[in-house]
C-alpha cells in the first residue's frame, strides 16, 4: 500500500498544481476551451494571470474645473482663492511655530556650549551627544523653515481685498 501511495503521489500533486490553459479574448480572459475557440481567443503563454471579478472599471470623471461651464469661472476662482488663502494661513502658522522652535533650540544650544546638567558633569559623553543632537535638530528645523518659505512663495499672491496676517 505504501508503494502504491508513493507512486500515485506525484500524479496527484501534478494534477493539483496544473492549471488549465488561459486564453485572452481582447481585454477578457477565459479558461473555457469551447468559449475560447468560438471567439478566436489566443492562449496566454508563461506567467500567471490574476482575474478580478466585478465587471468593468468606472469611466474616469473629468475634473470639476474642466467640467464647469465658463459662466461659473468667477465662482471657481473664488473657491480656489479661498483654498489658497487657507493654505497660506496654515503654512504661515507652521512657519511661525518652526521659527519659535528654532529660537528655543538656538537658546539651548548657546553657540555650541549648552548648559551642562548634573548628569552630564559626571558623564561627558552625554554632554557631547546632547550637543550633537541639538545641532542636528537646529539643522532640521532650519531646513523645515526653508521648505515652508518655498511653499509660501509658490502660492499665488494674496489678493488686496483679503486681510493679511
Amino acid at each position: 500500500m505504501k508503494k502504491m501511495l508513493v507512486l500515485l503521489l506525484p500524479l496527484w500533486m501534478s494534477a493539483a498544481w496544473s492549471q488549465n490553459v488561459i486564453y485572452r479574448c481582447g481585454n477578457e480572459y477565459t479558461n473555457n476551451v469551447s468559449q475560447a475557440k468560438e471567439r478566436g481567443c489566443k492562449p496566454v503563454e508563461g506567467g500567471h494571470v490574476t482575474v478580478i471579478h466585478g465587471g468593468s472599471l468606472p469611466a474616469a470623471t473629468p475634473a470639476p474645473a474642466a467640467a464647469a461651464p465658463r459662466g461659473n469661472a468667477p465662482a471657481a476662482s473664488s473657491v480656489q482663492r479661498a483654498r489658497d488663502s487657507d493654505a497660506r494661513a496654515i503654512l504661515q502658522d507652521e512657519l511661525a511655530k518652526s521659527q519659535e522652535r528654532l529660537a528655543q533650540l538656538e537658546l539651548e544650544y548657546n553657540n555650541g556650549t549648552p548648559q551642562r546638567s548634573a548628569l552630564e558633569l559626571r558623564n561627558p559623553q552625554g554632554y557631547i551627544e546632547r550637543t550633537a543632537e541639538l545641532k542636528a535638530q537646529i539643522a532640521r528645523v532650519t531646513s523645515d523653515i526653508a521648505g515652508l518659505r518655498r511653499e509660501i512663495a509658490r502660492l499665488p499672491a494674496a489678493s488686496s481685498d483679503a486681510p493679511s496676517n
